[in-house]
């Protein structure tokens, strides 16, 4: 390592800084599950949403954590799960 290292920022996944903040200032909805993907064991580890704010329906998608991934009823298409999203940004949004 050398001395200009000391002085470099690591690279913070951008990924990881978003959910963190949806996390901590997010605004909560509901949403419905619509599909969802699995691996070659059979766990759930993508999920398809919607939801609506505001009279717009929006629908996105999301790779669940190890945490979700062990409440595999809680993903089911069809069931209903919690959101947040951005207010300004309201296309901008994570399962919880």
């Amino acid at each position: 390592m050398g001395f200009l290292d000391f002085f470099r920022r690591s690279q913070e996944d951008p990924e990881a800084a978003r959910r963190a903040r949806l996390l901590r200032t997010g605004r909560i909805t509901e949403g419905t599950v619509i599909d969802i993907q699995t691996d070659e064991a059979g766990i759930i580890t993508h999920v398809f949403f919607n939801y609506q704010i505001g009279g717009v329906e929006y629908e996105s998608s999301q790779s669940l954590d190890t945490d979700q991934q062990l409440k595999p009823a809680g993903y089911a298409p069809g069931s209903r799960i919690t959101i947040r999203f951005d207010p300004y940004q309201p296309a901008n949004s994570i399962v919880v």
